[in-house]
């Protein structure tokens, strides 16, 4: 499996954040997930279990979306640093800042096209085979390498 790169995909920056709530049964904390995008291309990705124990479904997704939102900034040079923050009002006049400034825009996403859901629990496995070409994932067997190889030079 491996990541493909085409010279053809836009400059768009896009990105998917979400998380499980109280995922794990030992310490009920949850895990962030987020996937970046330039054009079509996945550049950047992130699962990690978050350092305090949210108390809402809310909370646990503005974590991630905070996380996220740094991310965003960090790639468009802002040199914007964001330190962990704990109390969930500061994280929401973050976000709500980055929205007003057109830094960021934010939108609902389905369950069906949640990107970030493979990097924040077990799937089953036809909706894991779904995501993963949406993610710009592909069977690299050595002919289908070759093939996208051949394809870039003739381009």
């Amino acid at each position: 499996m491996g990541l493909w790169y085409p010279k053809d995909s836009g400059f768009e920056l896009k990105a998917f954040a979400d998380a499980d709530y109280a995922g794990c049964h030992d310490t009920r904390r949850s895990t962030s997930g987020s996937a970046q995008f330039l054009g079509h291309r996945l550049v950047s990705w992130s699962s990690k279990k978050q350092k305090s124990t949210a108390i809402s479904t809310t909370e646990a997704k503005y974590i991630a979306l905070s996380g996220c939102c740094a991310q965003i900034l960090w790639m468009t040079s802002l040199n914007t640093r964001i330190l962990w923050i704990g109390h969930i009002d500061i994280r929401h006049h973050f976000i709500k800042e980055q929205v007003e400034r057109k830094v960021v825009e934010l939108y609902f996403v389905e369950t069906k096209y949640q990107l970030a859901d493979i990097f924040t629990k077990a799937l089953p496995r036809e909706r894991f085979a779904t995501l993963l070409p949406l993610l710009g994932v592909k069977q690299m067997s050595p002919e289908t390498l070759k093939e996208l190889q051949d394809e870039s030079v003739s381009e």
